[in-house]
């Protein structure tokens, strides 16, 4: 179990355990957010507050963010010693080798420039 505290709107970015659901145990209000699977992709939001518990199943895209005006606290356990974790931003824009920028450019519907932006910032 890990103690998690976010200053006033820190966030734990988008994010999923490859190997492993968690189980958030709030002990000082937070928002938490995930994305429902393909097709519909829908993106979920909840404020949690002081006793509330949200579990995260495996393979999950999701978030925490502190939406107060103090800290948040929480207590995280994962289902495996093992977790496994993919950061979406970092593991996109900060590949290593990078992805081509004409093919991110593609998948965003952005110009190649932004794309060269986000991977400059990883």
């Amino acid at each position: 179990m890990v103690r998690i505290d976010y200053a006033p709107w820190g966030i734990n970015p988008p994010h999923t355990h490859t190997r492993a659901t968690e189980i958030l145990i709030v002990l000082e209000g937070s928002q938490v957010g995930f994305v429902t699977s393909n097709p519909d992709n829908s993106h979920i939001t909840k404020v949690l507050q002081k006793g509330d518990v949200f579990v995260f199943p495996i393979g999950l895209v999701h978030y925490q963010r502190n939406v107060g005006t103090t800290n948040t606290i929480a207590l995280a356990a994962l289902s495996s010693q093992n977790p496994g974790v993919i950061t979406i931003a970092s593991a996109i824009f900060g590949s290593t080798p990078v992805i081509a920028n004409d093919l991110l450019a593609k998948a965003f519907q952005v110009d190649k420039s932004v794309v060269d932006q986000l991977q400059a910032n990883f």
